[in-house]
């Protein structure tokens, strides 16, 4: 099979452009068109380019992309530069970016109804245990004295007089 150099620069070829036209229509700069038709993928920094632009350019000779992108992956494998993706720090994870990374993972318009349902719930308990509370407080009317218990007053007695005050 072609690598995807080879692929490329035949595809240029077959529809007779040239590495000026290529890079006026895909925005991509001569010396990359030039860098990818030759293979040599250390002129790039990071493979997102290398993808990028391969696909980009294989779109518009019309070749088969997934074919080219899946050759391209086996290339990039074989070189040292672009193995592995770099490390993005070098710093040891802590239990906080663990947090962080559960919590990028939530899906926070479910839970924003879920949180919102209970809160309602939550409100209309306090509701009802405050109706029930003030419905207890409220002091009821005496209830009335049996009629055994209450005497009348009788004349027999005097009342109490009020003494003068104490000078």
């Amino acid at each position: 099979m072609p690598t995807v150099a080879e692929q490329l620069r035949a595809g240029r070829e077959a529809r007779k452009l040239s590495i000026n036209e290529v890079a006026e229509t895909t925005k991509i700069r001569t010396d990359h068109i030039r860098a990818l038709e030759e293979g040599d993928y250390n002129v790039f920094v990071a493979p997102v380019y290398i993808r990028g632009f391969v696909r980009c350019y294989s779109m518009l000779l019309r070749l088969d992309v997934p074919a080219v992108m899946s050759t391209l992956d086996e290339e990039l494998g074989r070189t040292e530069k672009f193995r592995e993706p770099p490390p993005l720090s070098n710093e040891k994870k802590t239990p906080l970016d663990f947090v962080t990374l559960q919590l990028s993972k939530v899906n926070w318009q479910k839970g924003g109804v879920l949180l919102a349902g209970l809160a309602m719930v939550a409100i209309l308990v306090l509701i009802i245990w405050w109706w029930n509370s003030r419905r207890v407080a409220t002091p009821t009317a005496p209830s009335p004295i049996p009629a055994a218990r209450y005497s009348r007053p009788t004349t027999d007695t005097l009342p109490l007089t009020n003494r003068p005050p104490r000078k």
